[in-house]
C-alpha cells in the first residue's frame, strides 16, 4: 500500500495536471475531434465484413487469401493498442494522435488504390497499426482532462463510439458498396481523417512529450509483444477455419505465440522501462474492469458476426439487407446513451452491469428459439435488448477500470483496457466458429440418422419433391436428393446457431449471478488525478 501510495503521489513530468472541475471549450472541442477520429479506427475492423465478396471479386483474390483484408487489420492494431501508452508518454497526446489520423488517412487512400490483395493487405497492415492508436489515446484523454462530475455525460459518448461503430460497420459498408463500390469503404475515411488529423495538431496541449525515454525504448519488448499478439489473434481468427492445430502455419504460429508470450512477460518485470508496464492490474478496480470488458468483447464481436452469418447462409441476404437488419441494434444503442449517462450518476456500477449483463441474457435466450424463417421482426426484441445491454454495461465497465488510476498510469492502463475488449472478442469468435462447427456435425450426424428410407416423412418429402422436379425427367430423382440433403443441412445449421445463443445466454447469466460477490468499486482517493 505504502508502494502504491508513493506511485500516486510522485510527480511525473510528461504526465496530464490532474483535471480542473470545468473545461476549457477549445479542450471538449479537441476530445470530440478525437473521439470521431477513434469512431473511424473501430469502425474500420468490420466496415469491410459485408462486402468481402465485392473486394475478392475486384481483387482477384482467392476464398482463402481476401480472409486477410480482415485479419492483418486486427493483427495489426491489437499490436498497436498495448503499445500506444508508451508512445503518448515519449511524444505526446497531441503528436501520437496527429501521426495516429493522418496515417489511418492516408492508408485509407491507398486501399481504395489497392489492384491486387498483396497491395491490400499491405495496406490494411499498415492501415490497422498506426490507426490503433487512437483508440486507447482516446480513453486516457477522457480520463485525463475531464473531472469525475463530467463524466457521466463523457463515459457515455465513449461507451457510445466504443460499441456502435463495429455494429453499424456491417450496415455502413453495406449501403456503400451497394450505391457505390467497395473502393468507397475506405474513401470515406478521408474528409473526416483530414479534419481530425488538422484539428487535433491545432487545438490538442494536453500534455508535452518526453523524449528522453526512447533511451530507454525497449525493441526486444516490442518484438516480444508484436509475436505474441500477433500470432495470438492469427491462431484465433484462422484456427477455427483450418481445423485448429491441423493447419500447418496455425501450428507454427502457436508456437511463436507461446514463445513470443513468455519472453513478453519476462521484459514486462524485468526491464527498466517495460514497453508495456502490466502494474495496472494490480489496482482492482482495472482487473475487475478489463475482466468486465474481456466478456463484453465476446457480446460485442460475437453478437456482430452471428448475426450476419445467420442472415447469410440461412436466410440468403444481400450485404445491404443484413445491414438494414443490423440497423436496430446501433439505433438503440443511439437512444440508450443519455439514459445510461443518467443511470451512472444514479445506480451502483454493479446494479447497472447486472441490468445490461441481464439484458444480453435475455436477447440470447430469446433466439434459441431461432428458425429459419426468422428476419427483421423475429430479431428486432433481441437486437434492442443487445444494444441496451451493451450501453448500460460499456458506461461502469469504463468507470471502474480507469476512473480511479492516477494520471501518469492512465496511458498505459488505456492500452490495456481496450487490448482486453479485443481479445475478447477475438477469442469469443474463435470459441463460437469451433462450436458452431462441432455442433453442425453433431446435428448432421442425428439427422442423417432419421433421414433414411426407414422414415415415413422423408420419403414422403423426398417423392414430393421429385414430382416438384418432373420436368428434369430422369434427373428428378437425384435433383430431390441434393434439395432434401440441402434442407437437412440448413436445419442442422439452424439447430447450431440455438445452441451458441443458448451458451452465450448462461455466459451472460454468470456474470449477473457473480455481481453479487464482486466489491463495490472504491472512489478515487484525493490527489489520484481521478477524483
Amino acid at each position: 500500500m505504502a508502494a502504491s501510495a508513493a506511485i500516486r503521489n510522485k510527480p511525473h513530468a510528461a504526465g496530464p495536471a490532474a483535471p480542473s472541475a470545468s473545461v476549457s471549450r477549445r479542450r471538449t472541442f479537441a476530445f470530440f475531434c478525437m473521439v470521431f477520429g477513434m469512431f473511424m479506427a473501430i469502425l474500420d475492423i468490420q466496415i469491410v465484413s459485408a462486402s468481402l465478396a465485392e473486394i475478392q471479386a475486384g481483387l482477384s483474390a482467392s476464398s482463402e487469401e481476401i480472409s486477410w483484408v480482415q485479419t492483418s487489420y486486427l493483427i495489426a492494431e491489437v499490436i498497436m493498442i498495448p503499445l500506444s501508452g508508451t508512445l503518448s508518454r515519449v511524444l505526446s497526446t497531441r503528436w501520437m494522435f496527429v501521426i495516429s489520423a493522418g496515417g489511418f488517412t492516408f492508408m485509407s487512400f491507398l486501399c481504395a488504390t489497392a489492384t491486387n490483395i498483396e497491395q491490400m493487405i499491405v495496406y490494411r497492415v499498415l492501415q490497422g497499426f498506426i490507426g490503433g492508436g487512437m483508440i486507447p489515446t482516446v480513453f486516457a484523454s477522457a480520463f485525463t482532462i475531464f473531472p469525475p462530475e463530467k463524466r457521466p455525460v463523457v463515459s457515455p459518448i465513449i461507451g457510445l463510439v466504443a460499441t456502435l461503430a463495429p455494429t453499424i460497420g456491417p450496415t455502413l459498408g453495406g449501403y456503400l458498396t451497394d450505391l457505390f463500390s467497395w473502393h468507397w469503404l475506405f474513401l470515406i475515411n478521408i474528409v473526416p481523417g483530414i479534419f481530425v488529423t488538422v484539428s487535433t495538431y491545432f487545438l490538442v496541449d494536453f500534455d508535452e512529450p518526453d523524449l528522453s525515454l526512447f533511451k530507454s525504448f525497449d525493441w526486444a519488448g516490442l518484438g516480444l509483444m508484436a509475436a505474441f499478439l500477433g500470432g495470438l489473434e492469427y491462431v484465433l481468427e484462422e484456427g477455427p477455419l483450418n481445423d485448429w492445430f491441423r493447419g500447418e502455419l496455425v501450428l507454427v504460429l502457436t508456437v511463436v505465440c507461446v514463445v513470443g508470450a513468455v519472453g513478453f512477460f519476462h521484459r514486462a518485470f524485468t526491464a527498466k522501462q517495460p514497453i508495456v508496464d502490466l502494474r495496472a492490474f494490480a489496482d482492482r478496480n482495472f482487473l475487475a474492469g478489463s475482466s468486465f470488458s474481456f466478456v463484453m468483447g465476446i457480446g460485442l464481436y460475437g453478437l456482430t458476426y452471428l448475426y450476419p452469418v445467420y442472415l447469410a447462409r440461412v436466410r440468403g441476404y444481400s450485404s445491404l439487407q443484413i445491414g438494414e437488419t443490423m440497423f436496430v441494434t446501433g439505433a438503440t444503442m443511439f437512444l440508450m446513451a443519455p439514459v445510461a449517462g443518467i443511470l451512472s450518476r444514479k445506480l451502483d456500477p454493479r446494479m447497472m452491469m447486472a441490468i445490461g449483463f441481464g439484458a444480453f441474457a435475455l436477447g440470447t435466450w430469446q433466439i434459441t428459439g431461432l428458425t429459419k424463417d426468422w428476419d427483421f421482426w423475429e430479431l428486432f426484441v433481441p437486437q434492442i435488448l443487445r444494444g441496451v445491454g451493451l450501453m448500460i454495461c460499456m458506461v461502469p465497465i469504463n468507470n471502474i477500470a480507469l476512473g480511479t488510476l492516477p494520471p501518469d498510469r492512465i496511458k498505459n492502463a488505456s492500452g490495456l483496457y481496450n487490448l482486453t475488449r479485443n481479445l475478447g472478442g477475438a477469442v469469443g469468435l474463435a470459441l463460437i466458429n469451433t462450436i458452431l462447427n462441432d455442433r453442425l456435425d453433431l446435428h448432421l450426424q442425428r439427422l442423417r440418422e432419421s433421414v433414411n428410407w426407414s422414415h415415413a416423412t422423408a420419403v414422403e418429402a423426398l417423392n414430393n419433391l421429385t414430382l416438384k422436379f418432373h420436368d428434369l425427367g430422369s434427373d428428378a430423382g437425384q435433383a430431390a436428393l441434393k434439395t432434401l440433403s440441402n434442407i437437412v443441412r440448413r436445419e442442422a445449421l439452424v439447430m447450431s446457431f440455438s445452441d451458441v445463443f443458448l451458451l452465450l445466454t448462461v455466459l451472460f447469466l454468470g456474470l449477473v449471478v457473480a455481481l453479487p460477490f464482486i466489491e463495490k468499486p472504491r472512489t478515487a482517493p484525493a490527489g489520484a488525478g481521478g477524483h
